[in-house]
């Protein structure tokens, strides 16, 4: 049956049913057309310097020291999470994982924005939940506030990314 409308459509535009073993399609397929598209783009993007950083990627090394300095001063000052002090190990997991994304996020090293943007992820998939069970407008209005700067980061460290793996090639004049 689908044949069949496949075919009367061809005839409909003007053109002939396929006959078996006709060549192959002028028109590139979609994953063709994504590639050359995704090519397009590559070609856009131009290599970093030497020391340079792209300003997401400095962006995003702030925003790792600032939350790990902030878990550490409110566990210091003995901020409880539903009524009980946090686990230490968590606090010190927590503490090396953030210092070492901002450190490697500093340095433009791509693990470390790979890493970062898992964090941001696993984050933004927490707080599309949260939002699922929000009761209040200001737990909605907490949640976009975090959740906004985070999807907007994690966007654009997708390009900075791109930038970081680029195979270095000669500048043109």
């Amino acid at each position: 049956m689908g044949q069949r409308s496949r075919k009367r459509r061809r005839a409909a535009e003007g053109g002939a049913a396929k006959p078996a073993g006709a060549p192959a399609r002028a028109r590139p397929n979609r994953s063709e057309r994504m590639e050359a598209r995704n090519q397009r783009i590559r070609d856009t993007l131009e290599p970093l310097a030497e020391g340079e950083r792209p300003r997401a990627v400095t962006v995003g090394a702030i925003a790792a020291t600032v939350l790990a300095l902030g878990n550490l001063v409110a566990y210091l000052a003995g901020l409880e999470v539903d009524g009980e002090r946090p686990a230490l190990t968590g606090i010190l997991f927590s503490e090396a994982l953030l210092g070492l994304a901002a450190y490697g996020m500093w340095r433009a090293r791509y693990w470390a924005v790979l890493g970062f943007q898992f964090l941001l992820g696993l984050l933004l998939v927490y707080l599309a939940l949260l939002l699922t069970r929000a009761e209040s407008l200001k737990g909605v209005a907490i949640v976009l506030v975090i959740g906004i700067p985070a999807g907007t980061l994690f966007w654009a460290l997708v390009r900075a990314m791109a930038r970081l793996q680029m195979p270095e090639r000669p500048r043109a004049s």
